[in-house]
């Protein structure tokens, strides 16, 4: 009890630190793209929409109402007819099977084949296709299209997913880097401003002479200016990575301030040569690219399958039976009346189905061979990313080098000017080569960490399991 007692005493004791206190890490940037970036939102909806349309393609198995009737106001015969029949398509074997009832009355002729007793006669049948339409028809093959659409969604969310996480990462570097050279642009005007107050002492003292100040205080105007152009870019690449960073409660932009830039880049290992191989073969499998390729030719071949089925002719088959409910029958009529059918019809050039499946099997050919480039291009981009991190890895290490040495050689000039053996002049190149070291050292960071986004991107890194195959 006691312990618990002082760990809360402690905590309303301590200062709280609010988010907008913490600094903005790259995972926060990206949740926010999950779950609030409106174009991946609306990437979203592309499953809902196949969805919808896989639902659209099964009413072709809906259940029909068919209701009719005839009747003659001038003629011989004077006589009505009148049906209601409920049809069902069937699922398989392009067939369907149907029932109602059928009612007659007047005078009508005994070939009339609606003709029934004073109480009508209740229809059941059916109709099958033995060779067209039997194993495949338009109403089978959109509905399957519309099942692999269903699939076909995965991956095209999928590319998009890759391709905002890239732009938000890049974005987020760029907005670090930015902020890190706002810092040392503003660094670089202290140390002039600082020395502005030591150099107006020697002025009076007479120890300096009056240009030295003045030439310090043009110095001091450049770096002012040039910490209102870091300034200006800064605060774009902060709107820039507003568009991916969003409030969590109404999803709108959020300007992260300076305060939130981190004060270093993560730490950035270099990459080995070996994981390349592997790296190709998992984006082999991960990219959506190729997924893609191959959903689109299984459409094509279920396009094929039904211009091949469009060259066979129809042979359809059907039974119908009908049966008196009433007792007043006429003579010629059976209470119970079967009725076999048979129907055959081709047509004869069948030039629609032989261009049909001309362009199934050329648009399989050609993608096929998209298939083929997909993969080389997905190769090429993971060796060209992986190529690029590596570059990028050992020019960081050359520009510490750079940024130590121009320290090494800003001190010693300072040095120098106190014991009185050099000018301002040259600690003013060698403060400004120093303060370029340093902007080159945070850009080759920056570089790292956006190759290193092109990488993931390349091998889909980051793709999540609900999407990824």
């Amino acid at each position: 009890m006691k312990t618990a007692f002082f760990a809360m005493l402690l905590c309303l004791l301590l200062p709280r630190v609010s988010v907008a206190d913490k600094p903005l890490l790259l995972e926060e940037v990206l949740a926010s793209v999950q779950t609030q970036y409106p174009p991946f939102l609306a990437a979203l909806i592309e499953q809902d929409i196949a969805n919808g349309r896989a639902r659209q393609a099964l009413g072709a198995f809906d259940l029909n109402l068919n209701v009719g009737g005839a009747f003659k106001p001038a003629g011989y015969y004077d006589g009505q007819t009148g049906y209601a029949v409920l049809d069902q398509p069937l699922p398989f074997w392009g067939g369907n099977v149907y029932g109602g009832y059928r009612l007659s009355s007047g005078f009508l002729p005994n070939y009339n084949k609606d003709r029934t007793d004073s109480d009508g006669e209740a229809v059941l049948g059916f109709r099958l296709p033995l060779l067209r339409d039997g194993s495949i028809d338009r109403r089978r093959a959109a509905f399957w299209q519309s099942q692999i659409d269903q699939e076909l969604a995965d991956p095209i969310i999928l590319r998009q997913y890759l391709d905002f996480i890239r732009a938000a990462t890049l974005s987020y570097y760029n907005w670090v880097a930015a902020g890190q050279r706002l810092r040392l642009t503003e660094e670089l005007l202290r140390i002039a401003k600082d020395r502005d107050s030591a150099i107006a002492e020697q002025v009076k003292r007479g120890a300096s002479a009056p240009i030295v100040q003045i030439d310090n205080q043009r110095l001091v105007v450049s770096r002012e200016i040039a910490v209102v152009q870091a300034l200006r870019r800064f605060q774009a690449v902060a709107i820039e990575l507003s568009l991916f960073h969003r409030s969590r409660e109404l999803a709108e932009p959020v300007i992260s301030p300076r305060e939130r830039v981190p004060s270093a880049f993560p730490p950035h290992p270099r990459p080995e040569e070996s994981q390349v191989t592997a790296a190709i073969a998992r984006a082999a499998i991960f990219r959506p690219e190729i997924r893609r390729i191959e959903l689109t030719i299984e459409k094509n071949e279920i396009d094929l399958q039904l211009a091949k089925n469009n060259m066979l002719p129809n042979v359809d088959v059907g039974v119908e039976a009908n049966q008196a409910t009433g007792g007043n029958l006429p003579k010629d009529l059976e209470r119970t009346e079967i009725e076999a059918k048979i129907e055959f019809k081709m047509p004869l050039q069948r030039r629609e189905a032989r261009g049909r499946m001309e362009v199934a099997e050329a648009l399989i050919q050609r993608l096929m061979n998209d298939k083929q480039f997909a993969r080389d291009r997905i190769a090429a981009d993971v060796r060209d990313s992986h190529s690029a991190i590596i570059a990028a890895f050992d020019a960081l290490l050359q520009t510490r080098k750079n940024m130590d040495l121009s320290q090494q050689l800003e001190a010693a000039e300072n040095e120098r000017l106190k014991q009185g053996a050099t000018d301002l002049l040259a600690l003013q190149i060698r403060e400004q080569a120093t303060f370029e070291a340093k902007v080159l050292e945070v850009e080759a960071q920056a570089e790292y960490f956006r190759a290193l986004a092109n990488f993931r991107a390349a091998t889909a890194a980051d793709a999540p399991s609900s999407l990824a195959r």
